[in-house]
C-alpha cells in the first residue's frame, strides 16, 4: 500500500511517500524536506504571518502535485507546535484544505509524542524492555516520550524549541554568554516540568530525532555533507555532544553556513537547537547517575509515525 505523510511544524514541513509492508515497515518512494518558517514571530505575536502562510502554502502546492504523480493511496497531513498556538489557524487549515482535499489535523502536543515514538522506534532493536527515552526536538516544541518498543509509557511536551528559543533568548550572532545562561535556565525549568509525567531517572537509552539533533551529530562527525545514513543510529557520548553544541553555539551565522552539512534554513536557529539537546542528555546523564551516558540520533521520526498511522486508518476505517 502507498501512502503519503506530511509533518508541518514550525521550522518545517515535510513530505513522505512511502510504500508500506505489512502496515510495520516502509520504504521510500519520495523525502522531501522545505524550511518554510511557519512559526516565525508566533511565539510574540500568537499569529501566523501572512508570508509564511505563503511559503508554507507554496510547498504544500509543491506536495499535492508529488502526491498525485505518484498516486498515494492515503494521506495524513499532520500540524504540530506553531498552528496549535496561532489564532488565526483557521486560515491555515482552510488554505491546506483547498489545496490536498483533506483537513490538516493540528494534532495534540500528546499525539505528536506518540507519533514521535513510533517512528523512532526502528532503532530501538535490543532495548525492548528496557525504558527508552525519544526526544523530538522541533522548532516550537519538544516532546519527552518514555517507552518499551512501540508501546508509549509516558509523554510530555514542552513549549520549547529551536526557533522559539531563538528568538526568545539568543538574538546575537553568536549568542553572548548572558544569552546562552539564561536559555539554559529556562531550558532545565522545562525539563523539571517534562519530568513530572516522564521519569527520566527509569530511562536506559535516549532517542534524539529532528533537524538539531541530527545536525549536532552531523557536526561531530565532521561529515564532507548531510549523509543520512552516516547519522542515524549513530551514538554520541555526552562529552562528544557537549563539544559540539559549544562549536556551534560560538560559531557566527556565516561560519555555519559554510559548514558542508548545514542546511540553510537551520543557519541561525542551531544553536539554539544543540542547547536544547545538551541540556536534555546531561540532565538524563544525571538522572539516571551515569547509566546513560550517550544518546543516539535517528532519521526515522514524527514524518514515519504518521505514513504509518495513515495506513493503520485506511484498514481499520
Amino acid at each position: 500500500m502507498r501512502t503519503a505523510a506530511i509533518d508541518c511544524g514550525t521550522n518545517s514541513i515535510r513530505l513522505l511517500i512511502a510504500d508500506v509492508d505489512g502496515g510495520t515497515g516502509l520504504t521510500d518512494v519520495v523525502r522531501l524536506m522545505r524550511v518554510v518558517r511557519l512559526g516565525e514571530g508566533v511565539d510574540a505575536t500568537g499569529m501566523l504571518s501572512e508570508a509564511a502562510l505563503e511559503r508554507t502554502f507554496e510547498a504544500v502546492d509543491e506536495y499535492a502535485a508529488l502526491i498525485k504523480q505518484h498516486d498515494a493511496g492515503s494521506v495524513r497531513f499532520v500540524a504540530t507546535s506553531a498552528t496549535r498556538d496561532a489564532g488565526n489557524r483557521d486560515v491555515f487549515v482552510s488554505g491546506v484544505r483547498d489545496r490536498l482535499g483533506i483537513e490538516p489535523e493540528v494534532v495534540s502536543g500528546g499525539e505528536e509524542a506518540e507519533l514521535s515514538f513510533s517512528g523512532a522506534a526502528s532503532v530501538l532493536a535490543g532495548e525492548n524492555d528496557a525504558p527508552v527515552l525519544v526526544v523530538d526536538l522541533g522548532g516550537g516544541s519538544t516532546e519527552f516520550v518514555v517507552g518499551t518498543g512501540n508501546q508509549v509509557l509516558a509523554a510530555r511536551s514542552t513549549d520549547m524549541g529551536c526557533v522559539r528559543f531563538t528568538e526568545r533568548f539568543l538574538r546575537s550572532d553568536p549568542p553572548t554568554e548572558r544569552e546562552i545562561a539564561a536559555a539554559e535556565e529556562e531550558i532545565g525549568r522545562m525539563i523539571d516540568e517534562a519530568n513530572s509525567d516522564v521519569n527520566l531517572a527509569s530511562v536506559h537509552g535516549v532517542i534524539g530525532v529532528a533537524g538539531s539533533i541530527t545536525t549536532v551529530t552531523a557536526h561531530a562527525l565532521k561529515l564532507p555533507e548531510y549523509q543520512s545514513e552516516r547519522i542515524h543510529g549513530t551514538s554520541l557520548t555526552v562529552d562528544e555532544i557537549d563539544t559540539a553544541t559549544t562549536s556551534l553555539l560560538h560559531l557566527s551565522r556565516s561560519e555555519r553556513a559554510a559548514l558542508p552539512y548545514m542546511h540553510p534554513g537551520r543557519v541561525d536557529v542551531i544553536g539554539a537547537g544543540a542547547l536544547i539537546w545538551r541540556t536534555i542528555v546531561r540532565r538524563v546523564a544525571d538522572a539516571t547517575e551515569g547509566r546513560v551516558q550517550s544518546a543516539v540520533a535517528s532519521e526515522h521520526d514524527i514524518l514515519d509515525g504518521i505514513a504509518l498511522s495513515a495506513v493503520s486508518r485506511r484498514e481499520h476505517g
